[in-house]
């Protein structure tokens, strides 16, 4: 099973000892607002026509071309849920240094709706909105597809 960190060892480990934060939320999602330097690679796909959520059956393809099994990668999500099922799949592929970032980009809640643990933008680690060019799941996707 993945460590668990907070936010702020998540930032920690990005700054100290080069972790790369993928962002596992949609795209819609990333665009809001995300860790900055993070990846968008979404565990799900927003389904507006059902009002949801289904697998994106590219994740672990595109994250196996992406990054090569020793890599330091850091997983997040809204509030936690999704970034654990993301690190457990890595982990089943044979990745074997992912960390889930626990409480996600706003904040883990409660059964009753209340913040239990604050987020990355909660805790006020620095935030980026929008996409860049590089580093959104268009350009990801499109790269792995590249072979590169």
């Amino acid at each position: 099973m993945a460590r668990r960190v907070s936010p702020h060892e998540a930032s920690e480990l990005m700054e100290s000892e080069g972790y790369v934060y993928v962002d596992v939320r949609s795209v819609a999602e990333f665009e809001r607002g995300h860790p900055s330097g993070s990846m968008n690679v979404p565990l799900l796909d927003s389904v507006p026509a059902l009002g949801g959520m289904t697998p994106n059956p590219d994740f672990l393809p595109v994250m196996e071309k992406l990054f090569p099994r020793h890599a330091r990668l850091i997983v997040g999500c809204q509030m936690g849920g999704r970034s654990a099922r993301a690190a457990q799949l890595l982990e089943k592929a044979g990745f074997c240094a992912v960390v889930d970032q626990r409480a996600g980009f706003d904040g883990a809640k409660d059964p009753m709706g209340r913040l239990t643990e604050a987020g990355w933008s909660r805790a006020g680690l620095p935030v980026e909105v929008g996409a860049s060019a590089e580093r959104s799941w268009k350009a990801l996707a499109a790269k792995a597809r590249e072979g590169r």
